[in-house]
């Protein structure tokens, strides 16, 4: 307020401060979080891009952690509740996999090793180098060329697993079954709708067969995701009376609704048993580090699994999947 040299008073009037929008940010920042959350938990994603996206959970739960914090600082109690079970939903379903279970691992040994080749690209040295060093039962290969098939035998596999149920191609479809044991190859086990899934029956010396099958389901892009949720659909369920394992490329991670169905029909995670559940098996080879986990063994709740580690191997973009089990 100030005097005017003609008279009268002048009134300047007190400026307000803006207020800074902090709980419309906080609830930005932690909305997204709780809609994965729910959608994860309730297993509500539908379509390719979100089918796609879903594959980031664990990341989702480490990020999290941000918006809580922020929420927190700015003492939004209402914002700060709704990611606190934000954070703790996404922890529940990611964590059990880095912690494993334990559970006896009674019964006969039994080795399966997995690999996608990327269109026969593999370096068939390398994986017959795994074979020989980790000394598989049974081998599952997918995208597996006719090249590839002269490739590996030229390399050694032929006298190492001279036993075999081959459906290769000279594109991504082709699969194949390798085995020390002899193999009797079995029909209707499933539809691939697109890439081949061979199965089989093993006969384990000393111990009852097991029945094996090769997964490769399209992956979920455009509208292939149809087929890729078909595919897994069509796959066994785990049977009371004959032990079953399914290994290969599923294209699908633990955090798909579509593979943890798979899952409730008789099945586990053989990596998620040991605290192995989250580490990526693909893209390998690249710039970037693997950063997600599509590359499994899944096996009846009557197997043991004692461990599961993952091989790099040249020329494909995913991991090779050696898991140590025990069957009945």
């Amino acid at each position: 307020m100030e005097t005017s040299a003609v008279g009268g008073t002048i009134v300047t009037p007190a400026r307000k401060r803006r207020k800074f929008p902090g709980a419309m940010l906080t609830w930005l920042a932690v909305t997204p979080f709780a809609a994965w959350a729910v959608i994860r938990v309730a297993g509500l994603e539908r379509g390719s891009l979100p089918t796609q996206i879903m594959t980031a959970t664990p990341y989702a739960a480490a990020g999290s952690l941000i918006p809580l914090m922020i929420a927190a600082v700015g003492r939004k109690r209402a914002a700060t509740a709704v990611a606190l079970l934000s954070s703790a939903a996404l922890a529940f379903v990611v964590l059990p996999r880095a912690l494993g279970t334990a559970e006896a691992t009674t019964g006969r040994p039994l080795k399966v090793m997995t690999i996608n080749m990327l269109f026969g690209r593999a370096d068939p040295a390398t994986i017959v180098k795994l074979v020989r060093e980790f000394d598989p039962d049974v081998l599952s290969t997918q995208e597996l060329t006719p090249g590839a098939v002269s490739d590996l035998d030229a390399a050694g596999l032929k006298a190492l697993m001279p036993h075999r149920v081959l459906e290769d191609e000279w594109n991504a479809s082709g699969s194949g079954l390798y085995s020390k044991h002899e193999l009797r190859p079995l029909l209707g086990m499933g539809m691939s709708f697109g890439h081949n899934m061979p199965a089989a029956r093993i006969s384990l010396p000393g111990g009852k067969p097991v029945d094996f099958v090769d997964v490769h389901p399209f992956p979920p892009l455009g509208p292939r995701v149809t087929d890729w949720n078909a595919s897994l659909e069509s796959l066994p369920s785990a049977s009371p009376d004959q032990v079953r394992i399914l290994a290969g490329d599923f294209n699908a991670s633990l955090d798909h609704a579509a593979l943890r169905k798979l899952l409730d029909r008789g099945y586990k995670d053989a990596a998620d048993q040991v605290g192995a559940g989250l580490i990526p098996t693909w893209p390998a080879n690249k710039r970037v580090p693997p950063i997600i986990t599509i590359d499994h063994v899944l096996v009846d709740h009557r197997v043991g699994v004692r461990e599961v580690s993952v091989r790099d191997v040249p020329g494909t973009d995913h991991r090779a999947v050696l898991a140590e089990l025990t069957v009945p």
